[in-house]
């Protein structure tokens, strides 16, 4: 993806932005209404928008709770820095975990944080032990177990 250095943002990529982030299934059509352009423009400045990576496309959101999965832990992870492919390895290792859903790398104390869902507490506590302890490089592991969410928003202002 190439990526402009300097993208400037006026008024009208600020509005088509907004009304993206409000409702982004919506048709072109309704876009292009409400940030108040005509199509021809709108398509022209969304293309610019994707080429300076910008906006990076849609995605489908999937609550996991309506799935049935009820437990987040937050696991913050220190490897094992005197093993040369430690960030590497665990990062590739972590990523088949399939109830890993988010990977974090840090500076600091902690190198890394998975965010781990699951069924229930046994169904944690079974890929914990299967899943979790034995992936690479492991130095440190503390859990947190996730009790609510505040805030949840990709919402940027723009």
């Amino acid at each position: 993806m190439l990526k402009m250095v300097n993208f400037m943002l006026d008024d009208l990529d600020r509005r088509i932005l907004r009304q993206l982030q409000a409702d982004p299934a919506q048709p072109l059509s309704n876009l292009v209404d409400r940030a108040g352009t005509t199509v021809p423009v709108c398509s022209r400045r969304l293309a610019a928008l994707e080429r300076a990576g910008i906006l990076q496309g849609q995605e489908a959101v999937i609550d996991w709770r309506a799935l049935g999965y009820e437990v987040e832990v937050s696991l913050r992870v220190t490897l094992d820095k005197t093993e040369p492919r430690a960030f590497d390895d665990m990062m590739a290792a972590a990523r088949e975990v399939p109830e890993v859903i988010e990977i974090q790398t840090f500076l600091g104390r902690v190198d890394l944080r998975l965010s781990v869902i699951a069924r229930d507490m046994a169904h944690y506590q079974q890929i914990y032990r299967s899943r979790i302890l034995t992936l690479p490089h492991i130095a440190d592991i503390e859990a947190l177990m996730h009790v609510a969410r505040i805030k949840e928003d990709q919402v940027l202002p723009v």
